[in-house]
Parts: structure tokens; sequence; C-alpha cells
């Protein structure tokens, strides 16, 4: 029992050493790693400088938002038929339920990914599903992804007027 003890009590201090020590590097984050430059995210997320330590990752507060506001916006309109279930802008995952399109017999379920902050077709990807289980043609979730394409861009032309 004692021994166990001491041996528990040892490893905490190890570990507490080892912590103490990654913070006595001369290594500090780049505030610029997340920095959009046009349109798409910097590369070199690996970028660090000197004069900080592993601590100063938690001392940013909240985390920028790294999708596209279009994109986010249009998804919710296109596909305002199908209930949210959740919806997350730091990670641009935005997950429904089944609904019915309107005019429309199937029920389906979305899940829509941004994955980057430029309105460009690789920063979205849809997954559609039907009540059965099975999959969605790739041609219905092609259109699905161009309708939101679409309305992505009107959207760009509008907010340009202002």
């Amino acid at each position: 029992m004692i021994l166990s003890r001491l041996l528990n009590a040892s490893l905490f201090v190890g570990c507490m050493a080892l912590l103490v020590a990654c913070g006595q590097s001369e290594t500090k984050l780049d505030p610029n790693v997340g920095t959009v430059a046009s349109g798409r995210e910097s590369k070199g997320a690996a970028r660090v400088q000197d004069g900080g330590s592993l601590f100063d990752i938690f001392k940013g507060g909240v985390g920028e938002v790294k999708v596209n506001r279009f994109l986010w916006t249009a998804s919710l309109e296109v596909l305002n038929f199908l209930p949210v279930q959740s919806a997350d802008p730091f990670t641009g995952i935005i997950t429904t339920g089944y609904g019915r399109p309107p005019g429309g017999g199937r029920a389906y379920r979305a899940t829509i990914l941004i994955s980057d902050p430029a309105l460009d077709a690789r920063s979205l990807n849809v997954a559609l599903q039907t009540s059965g289980g099975g999959a969605v043609s790739a041609g219905t979730q092609r259109a699905v992804e161009d309708a939101i394409l679409n309305r992505a861009r009107q959207l760009r032309i509008q907010a340009g007027k202002f």
C-alpha cells in the first residue's frame, strides 16, 4: 500500500517536472498561423516563434471561425426543410435530422462540412442519406451542393453591394 502511494507520488512529481521543463523552452506559437491570405488559410500550421511556452496555446481565448460565412448561410437556407440537430461554426459541421423536401416523398438527412474560409467548391462537402438508411445518388448529392454554391455566390454578390 505504501509502496503504491510512493510510486504514484513519484510519477506525479515526474510528470509535473516534465511539464515545467516544456515551459522553459525558447519557442512560442506564431499568432498568424491561422490567418487568411487571399481566401485561403496560410500553410505551415507548425510554425513557432522564440520566447514562449507550451501553455501559450491556451491564452488565446476564443478561437477564430474558419468557415466561409456565405457557404454556412447558404447551406442553412437551401436545406431549410431539414431540422437542424447541431451546428458548430468552429468546426464547420452542420448536422440535420430527417425531413421531406417540398413536393417530395422521400425523407432525407444531411451532414454538411465547410472546411475552408474560401468560397470554393472544395470547401463544401455534403453527405445525404435517405430515411431507409440508403445512400443518395451522386447526381442528387451534386445537385444539392450546386444549389448551396449558387446561393452562396448570390449572397456574396449581395454583400458586395453594401
